[in-house]
């Protein structure tokens, strides 16, 4: 199916294009910031830190 967009298809693809762009670069941008915050939280575990919520009640006194 061929589409006719007129005198503003021009317009209309960079439009397309331009918003594609943005979000493949929103996925990249949130797959490096998962990896990074992953390995800042292996970091913290393997340097002891613990997690405050993963304390008993008994322990906050």
């Amino acid at each position: 199916m061929i589409m006719s967009l007129g005198p503003y298809a021009s317009f209309i693809v960079t439009s397309y294009a331009a918003a594609a762009l943005v979000i493949v670069i929103l996925i990249g941008w949130i797959v490096l910031d998962y990896r990074n915050q992953t390995r800042r939280l292996r970091e913290l575990d393997r340097s002891g830190v613990t997690r405050r919520s993963g304390r008993s009640a008994m322990d906050a006194s």
